[in-house]
């Protein structure tokens, strides 16, 4: 994980930005199988947060509820939190739909894209959002991922 280039500049007088990053999985199959998230927040490369966790298994599973479970982890750890922050995730669905890019019509992560978007309201101007490739994401790939190995989960969609 590297600051990007659209990193915000934070004037000296403000604690260093937060950086976070958020990943969800769900195997063996998608929708309907088990989903995990992973989650990271550092303070001036401090690492204050470094979780994955387990969301559920069956019908109303899926990588985007997983991706949401991710964020909002995320987003309520920076809720407790002073200063600006630059949340990193490689979901495009949840980092434009958080922007306001794209709109959410339906699908099983609904109610946590609705608490997702209060939590962004709430952080306001402090908070930012950024898409980035998998390949900037393996940290909470790995966390997410870790999580599914640790219950025996077999992976079929992705490489574990």
């Amino acid at each position: 994980m590297h600051l990007s280039e659209n990193a915000m500049v934070v004037p000296e007088n403000q604690q260093p930005l937060l950086e976070a990053w958020f990943d969800g999985v769900c195997e063996p199959v998608n929708p309907g199988g088990h989903a995990a998230y992973g989650a990271v927040v550092l303070r001036g490369g401090k690492e204050l947060l470094r979780e994955g966790g387990y969301v559920g298994h069956g019908e109303g599973m899926s990588n985007n509820v997983a991706e949401y479970a991710g964020v909002l982890r995320v987003l309520e750890f920076l809720a407790t939190l002073d200063g600006p922050a630059l949340i990193r995730g490689d979901s495009k669905l949840v980092i434009s739909q958080l922007t306001g890019e794209w709109k959410a019509k339906k699908g099983l992560y609904l109610d946590r894209y609705r608490q997702a978007v209060a939590l962004v309201a709430r952080l306001g101007s402090r908070v930012r959002l950024e898409w980035v490739g998998r390949d900037q994401n393996s940290l909470c790939d790995d966390l997410s991922k870790q999580v599914l190995r640790d219950r025996g989960i077999r992976f079929r969609i992705q490489r574990e």
